[in-house]
């Protein structure tokens, strides 16, 4: 499956490049990624669109019909994480749990299988970073 992942991002757009520098906190990331502030309708839409986020390729998201069943559903997450905890998770999920075939949407270094579009590259900018963690702050009910 993440070899099917991996091949699924590789047709979403390479939008940031020369990621910023950020400090994780145990299991988060204190400080936004960007200066503005993060925007959760085009969060939502990097999450269900699958040439951006893909999330909906492993997550079931509330309010869409198609999804994966292979990760936690995104209901709730906002109840159960911080977003100093979802930036993280969105930006290097490998730091909070090594073995996920979860992408690292806000990494470049020391990745493995990457399509030859993504060296060097991120697959989310830090802005879209952070109107990701703003949509997911909001999935406070669980389904």
């Amino acid at each position: 499956m993440p070899a099917l992942l991996i091949a699924c991002l590789a047709t979403a757009p390479a939008l940031g490049q020369n990621p910023a520098r950020f400090d994780a906190v145990g299991d988060a990331i204190p400080l936004p990624l960007s200066s503005e502030p993060g925007d959760a309708a085009r969060g939502r839409s990097i999450v269900v669109n699958r040439d951006a986020g893909a999330c909906t390729l492993c997550h079931a998201v509330p309010g869409e019909q198609a999804f994966g069943n292979i990760a936690p559903t995104l209901a709730g997450v906002g109840a159960r994480l911080s977003p100093a905890q979802l930036r993280l998770r969105v930006a290097d999920s490998t730091r909070v749990s090594p073995d996920t075939p979860m992408p690292a949407y806000y990494r470049t270094e020391g990745l493995k299988q990457v399509a030859a579009a993504y060296l060097g590259k991120t697959i989310l900018s830090a802005q879209q970073v952070e109107d990701v963690v703003a949509y997911l702050a909001t999935l406070k009910e669980p389904q």
